[in-house]
């Protein structure tokens, strides 16, 4: 891998060398993958998607109840998504290391993180407030706090390139 070069092109130890992004099939994701080729062009890469359980077991008063088509479907979703994602990088002239694992989402990310050597993530968000926020919660945010490494939120839904620059971004450390 490449040293991080800043803007003035010497090399800046601070920079982080490797980023997770955090990845599904939302625009937001989708933006945060763009912000990561764009604003980090010296980093490695790797793309996570998680594939959340709750998804695909299904329980009653009785129990929980595992449908391995359901899971089998899952992982077939997860594979195309990532395969998306390396064709956005090879858009942009760049690899990426992609990953898929199985658990809740956002300890899951935050795992990966701790355990695998990651410098930053970068992370999309709905953007969601009030109830809902509430109600649903926040990947992002719960990403955010329990994070071993600083974080960039990216908020904008239908971000381009051009704009992912210029997003509403939140970085935590």
């Amino acid at each position: 891998m490449r040293d991080a070069v800043n803007s003035v092109g010497r090399v800046d130890p601070d920079m982080p060398r490797r980023i997770l992004v955090a990845y599904d099939e939302s625009p937001q994701a989708q933006a945060a993958l763009e912000h990561a080729l764009t604003g980090f062009p010296d980093a490695e890469l790797v793309v996570l998607h998680v594939n959340n359980p709750s998804e695909w077991v299904y329980g009653d008063s009785m129990g929980a109840y595992y449908s391995e088509d359901a899971f089998e479907q899952a992982r077939e979703s997860g594979e195309r998504l990532l395969a998306g994602a390396e064709a956005t990088a090879g858009e942009h002239d760049r690899t990426v290391e992609t990953v898929l694992e199985t658990g809740q989402t956002s300890g899951t990310i935050v795992d990966y993180a701790e355990e695998h050597g990651i410098d930053h993530v970068v992370i999309g968000s709905h953007g969601r407030t009030g109830l809902s926020r509430f109600l649903l919660g926040s990947v992002a945010e719960r990403v955010a706090r329990r994070s071993p490494t600083s974080v960039t939120i990216i908020r904008e839904a239908d971000a381009t390139e051009e704009q992912v620059s210029e997003s509403d971004t939140a970085t935590t450390s």
